[in-house]
């Protein structure tokens, strides 16, 4: 049996549950998933300074997972804040949701789409695109323009205005895959890849599958180079607890 730690680097328990649903809606039978938040950050992720704070969050979390004996970890906010940091942290795989889903988009398409919440999050996407070498396979960005939290305010709103903008991606960008831009919006990938009939992604869903490969190849993360240990040195303050 295998333990996945899927981490959501805000605050919300909400988002978390959703989250942690869709994890375990496609982790195979001998897998547990162990969905987690911090109990001290930001209630939504919209922008780099929310991510400089949730990069604390999710070393924190890393940390107990490894205390725990998780065989991998994902971070499951489509910004992957602090993943390389986690990675130098963690001994078994470090998967981000923006990451996973970038990459399996590419497996099933030759150009895909990204559906997100606020418009400001964009630059953050194209960000990550050019760092993971994907930038000539996305056709188009989207936002909903509407908050992350918004997601779970149990309106529909959001969720309708996610479908809409992947129907009009699909119509428009001529996309083979669609890339769902936020943990929150985990729940939806299933339904609208049979109703549009095209591959709609969740990174959460997406990672949950890498994890499990990775374990069951036997590969953690390389602790050859770059992403070995942190190299030891006294913390202090606030981050004595990461020692």
């Amino acid at each position: 049996m295998s333990l996945i730690q899927v981490i959501n680097p805000n605050t919300s328990l909400a988002m978390t549950e959703t989250i942690g649903a869709a994890a375990r809606a496609v982790a195979a039978p001998g897998t547990e998933i162990l969905a987690v938040c911090p109990d001290h950050g930001v209630p939504s992720i919209e922008g780099h300074f929310d991510e400089a704070i949730a990069a604390i969050g999710v070393l924190e979390q890393v940390k107990r997972g490894k205390e725990q004996g998780v065989s991998g970890h994902i971070i499951a906010c489509f910004g992957d804040p602090g993943l390389l940091a986690a990675r130098e942290l963690a001994s078994g795989p470090v998967i981000g949701i923006a990451e996973a889903a970038m990459h399996t988009a590419t497996l099933v398409a030759t150009r895909f789409s990204i559906v997100t919440t606020l418009p400001r999050t964009l630059v953050i996407a194209r960000h990550l695109l050019q760092q993971y070498g994907f930038t000539h396979h996305c056709a188009a960005l989207h936002a909903i323009d509407l908050p992350v939290l918004a997601l779970e305010d149990g309106s529909g709103v959001a969720q309708e205005k996610v479908r809409q903008r992947c129907i009009q991606a699909k119509r428009e960008d001529g996309s083979g895959a669609i890339v769902l831009g936020c943990g929150g919006m985990a729940s939806l990938a299933q339904e609208l890849t049979k109703e549009l009939g095209l591959p709609v992604i969740d990174g959460v869903s997406a990672a949950v599958k890498m994890v499990e490969s990775l374990v069951a190849l036997g590969f953690g993360t390389s602790k050859h180079g770059d992403l070995d240990y942190p190299l030891e040195k006294p913390l202090s303050g606030a981050f004595q607890h990461l020692n």
